[in-house]
């Protein structure tokens, strides 16, 4: 699994909204990172990290909900778990087939033609929640869901009080 990237400049003293912003914007970049090559069907990882990666940036908007527009929040935060449930049914048969070829690894020949039905049934499922998955990973609406998650990040950071003595220490 890939790990999360850390916010930079992540302070304990830092104003919320600044550390909303900071954190929204890492959490949407590792979004788009990890939906290169997500429809790879050899992969199955991809699919995982990019789940991850959505969950990670839903907890975020949740937690910082206050610090957003709510309407814009609302709509962004919709689009992430609407590409976090395509990314979870592609996940879902990513999963069974990987079990299902292990287990029939081990049965007799006699039992792993019904295994065998049973993976191409979800071979056909995962080829059909790819091709739903494809409409959430293409380069207009990743890069729109990144400019809505930017626009939410400077607005956040326009509630930030000016602290001339932060502004000189930096």
């Amino acid at each position: 699994m890939a790990r999360a990237r850390e916010v930079p400049d992540l302070e304990c003293d830092a104003p919320f909204a600044l550390a909303a912003a900071r954190t929204i914007e890492v959490r949407g970049a590792e979004v788009v990172e990890h939906s290169a090559r997500v429809l790879d069907l050899t992969d199955i990882e991809r699919v995982h990290d990019m789940r991850v990666a959505t969950r990670r940036l839903r907890a975020a908007m949740e937690i910082f909900a206050t610090c957003f527009p709510r309407k814009r929040h609302k709509r962004a935060l919709r689009e992430v778990k609407a590409i976090a449930d395509a990314l979870g049914e592609r996940r879902d048969r990513d999963v069974a087939i990987a079990g299902l070829e292990a287990f029939a690894a081990e049965v007799g020949p006699a039992d792993r033609v019904g295994v065998r039905t049973l993976i191409d049934r979800l071979r056909a499922e995962q080829e059909v929640a790819n091709e739903q998955l494809r409409e959430f990973v293409t380069e207009e609406r990743l890069a729109a869901l990144r400019q809505s998650l930017e626009e939410l990040a400077e607005e956040a950071r326009a509630e930030v009080p000016r602290d001339p003595a932060r502004e000189r220490a930096a």
